[in-house]
């Protein structure tokens, strides 16, 4: 129960309020005018929300002081909302008590407040002032909220309130700009699934701060801290504070929001990014990260000469979706005019280095498979050639390479891989549903599917038909409009 005070009789008690409200808008006029001499507003808060923080400060501050209950505010917040509306005149943002996390799609989950926010991130909690929010939330900050097998390698995150019986944990560290908490369990460790679920979601939530930002990384692991250090330095200027060995610390924050916005894969939608972010702006973050030169693919210099022919890179795998005749490949667009390269991203450490290399392509070409997710490396204007394996997977294809191709200023073809290209070929009958009915093999899951067209295949492309592709693909080149003027 809340203790209760006594009070004399009516009339002194209206005159002892009417002195303390006196007191309480003297010393919101006082404060208000050493806020706006003094301190600037945190990551671009407006003026009227850092008023309005001012007007609670005081009014607590008076409240605490005062013990007058009306001024603490019932439970239902009324007199809080009554008081601030006079201070302020804005109905509009007085609801006091409001929804904290919300789903921003069918893949994620949000969680955002500003106020008297604590995060014991070793105990996966953050806490809330009761004057946000009354109720207990859980989430998993993790972009596949609907992907069990995702989730079960993300741990769960309680944002509760504080409460009359508890008193808050006491901070260890206090912070003036926000918190982004967010994890790398799931499916990282696969390229795809790093941009896809992580790196980009995580542009999309942070770069509106310029830097003025702390991230808390759950599930982290330090290879994976490591790999992508220099992407993660471009959107935080402070160190990481890994989630899962911050031991007791609690952690006190302006604001805090928990989870990631995800708006579709390998990709921004500028409608519901913050000031309009696409993903040109995600693409221009990665040039500055790893030092990518060339914003475009075409030619430097007048004369045409071996430096200046366009470059042919070549995805190479070492498990499944193998080109078998990666060198008769390579040899057949040497005589065409290209600069070729072979390189398979599995074996190499430093992402970085990997990026120039694929940025100094005009042309990229691979199997489908997580080492396509390089595309967002392509300077604008490139050409990227999907080679897609036998088994009716347009849609697959489609869905996670084929779509976010023209937002990264990508010319997309494809090559779909015919029965006598596929080594199937030699592991079934002409006759077998996996040629004849497709389908049939859709239907008995991902595993299944997976199993026989992704992982027990490999591809011999007919080089006389991928002669023609890789013309097709010089005739949206510079380079290739060059020669023909020649």
């Amino acid at each position: 129960m809340k203790p209760h005070r006594t009070f004399p009789r009516p009339e002194p008690r209206r005159t002892g309020n009417g002195f303390i409200i006196a007191s309480m808008l003297l010393s919101v006029c006082i404060l208000s005018l050493i806020k706006a001499r003094y301190c600037s507003a945190p990551y671009g808060k407006s003026r009227e929300s850092s008023e309005l923080e001012i007007t609670m400060g005081a009014i607590r501050m008076l409240a605490a002081k005062s013990g007058d209950l009306a001024l603490k505010g019932r439970e239902d917040g009324e007199d809080y909302r009554l008081l601030l509306e006079a201070v302020s005149g804005d109905k509009a943002a007085m609801e006091v008590k409001k929804p904290v996390c919300i789903e921003t799609s069918r893949r994620s989950d949000v969680c955002e407040a500003e106020g008297d926010l604590r995060v014991r991130a070793s105990a996966q909690t953050i806490f809330v002032d009761p004057f946000l929010t009354s109720q207990e939330w859980k989430m998993k900050p993790y972009a596949r909220k609907h992907d069990q097998p995702a989730l079960a390698h993300v741990k769960e995150w309680t944002i509760r309130p504080f409460t009359e019986q508890e008193a808050p944990p006491s901070c260890t560290e206090n912070y003036t700009v926000p918190a982004v908490v967010f994890s790398v369990g799931g499916y990282t460790g696969n390229l795809f699934h790093d941009f896809t679920d992580v790196i980009v979601p995580l542009f999309i939530t942070s770069t509106r701060f310029h830097g003025e930002v702390q991230f808390v990384i759950a599930d982290a692991k330090p290879w994976w801290l490591s790999k992508f250090s220099l992407l993660l330095k471009q959107l935080s200027k402070y160190e990481i504070i890994d989630a899962d060995n911050d031991r007791d610390a609690v952690r006190c924050f302006p604001r805090v929001i928990a989870g990631l916005d995800f708006h579709k894969e390998l990709g921004v939608d500028p409608a519901k990014a913050p000031s309009g972010y696409s993903m040109t702006d995600f693409k221009e973050m990665l040039r500055r990260a790893y030092g990518l030169e060339r914003t475009r693919a075409e030619p430097s210099g007048d004369r045409w000469d071996v430096r200046r022919k366009p470059r042919l890179l070549i995805i190479s795998r070492r498990s499944s979706r193998v080109f078998l005749n990666e060198r008769g490949m390579s040899d057949m667009a040497m005589s065409l005019g290209f600069d070729v390269r072979i390189a398979d991203p599995d074996v190499t450490t430093d992402l970085g280095k990997f990026a120039r290399l694929v940025n100094s392509a005009d042309v990229m070409i691979g199997v489908y498979g997580a080492g396509l997710t390089n595309i967002v490396f392509l300077p604008a204007g490139a050409v990227f050639i999907q080679v897609v394996p036998m088994g009716n997977l347009e849609w697959l294809a489609r869905d996670t390479f084929e779509k976010p191709s023209p937002d990264m200023q990508i010319k997309y073809m494809d090559y779909r891989i015919q029965a006598d290209e596929s080594t199937l070929s030699d592991q079934y009958q002409k006759d077998h549903p996996v040629f004849t009915d497709p389908q049939s093999i859709h239907k008995k899951g991902w595993s299944e599917l997976s199993k026989v067209y992704l992982e027990n295949q490999d591809v011999k492309p007919h080089l006389g038909r991928l002669r023609i592709t890789l013309l097709e693909a010089l005739k949206f080149l510079p380079h290739g409009r060059k020669t023909t003027t020649q």
